[in-house]
């Protein structure tokens, strides 16, 4: 073989290597510096719907996955209970209406009598009457306060949704005993959809709040526009069992790789007929403002 035969095969050979090492190098960069991650989801508040007062379910107005609107009844707890509550208190108001009256009556007439005729009547007496006349003013008032509660009770009873929403896994029937304060079914806030994104912190440096995001859903290959919001600054260690902070699981026990930091996305306006559940997996890739 030539000299010019040889000098061509080591050409060659040294431009392949260069390309493989310039591919190579492209490639690092991208898979450890550039802000993209697979390890995605699509998030929303849920709000845990529990009941103010207790007693027997009479009537649930929603199905599992109906989307319903802020102010909505989703169930009522039977209500007679509530109501009768409420027509004892108001006898109570009108029976304290009238000794407040009588006592106040009683305090008048020996405040004017002491007045005309010192002897008609002690000032110990007199001094009595008025203090009768205001516990009865207190009484009245404790009873208006009772009155209150109950009709915050009566109205309790029919239970509302605070947002616009979907019901989720409806585990709550007629005939079912609720107890107050404990959750009786899910509602999935329709407007708190978002994005968590779980970036390694090699990539951190290249993301910034405001910068523009595409989401690729792995539902339907959709794409949306998001923005960055913020990333979290705070993870939570192996010895945090709280649960107050954001649980990112190591992706292998045996190696030390860098950490996984979620970066919030609000989610831009979504396309015609896309519909969201949170939990779903999600590509994000952060376009970095020039």
């Amino acid at each position: 073989m030539n000299l010019a035969g040889i000098l061509l095969r080591v050409g060659v050979t040294l431009l392949a290597v260069a390309a493989a090492v310039a591919v190579g190098w492209q490639l690092w960069i991208y898979y450890t510096l550039s802000p993209w991650t697979r390890d995605a989801r699509v998030l929303a508040n849920v709000v845990e719907i529990a009941p103010d007062v207790s007693g027997l379910v009479s009537k649930v107005n929603v199905a599992d996955n109906e989307k319903v609107s802020k102010g909505d009844v989703l169930f009522v707890i039977d209500q007679e209970r509530f109501q009768v509550a409420v027509q004892q208190a108001q006898a109570q108001v009108e029976l304290k209406v009238q000794a407040l009256k009588y006592a106040q009556d009683t305090a008048r007439r020996d405040v004017t009598l002491g007045q005309q005729d010192n002897e008609a009547i002690s000032i110990q007496s007199t001094e009595r009457a008025t203090t009768t006349a205001g516990e009865a003013q207190a009484e009245l008032d404790a009873a208006r306060a009772a009155l209150a509660t109950a009709q915050i009770n009566l109205t309790r009873s029919q239970v509302r949704t605070p947002v616009d929403g979907y019901v989720t896994n409806l585990n709550i029937f007629v005939g079912n005993y609720a107890t107050a304060g404990e959750s009786v079914l899910a509602l999935v806030d329709s407007d708190s959809f978002y994005v968590y994104a779980y970036f390694m912190e090699t990539k951190l440096p290249a993301i910034r709040d405001g910068d523009p995001a595409r989401i690729e859903l792995m539902a339907g290959n959709v794409v949306l526009d998001g923005v960055v919001e913020g990333m979290s600054r705070a993870i939570a260690n192996t010895t945090d069992s709280r649960g107050l902070l954001a649980d990112v699981p190591a992706e292998f026990d045996w190696i030390r790789l860098a950490q996984r930091i979620p970066v919030r996305i609000r989610i831009g306006k979504l396309p015609p007929g896309v519909e969201l559940a949170a939990g779903m997996s999600a590509t994000v890739v952060v376009q970095p403002k020039k």
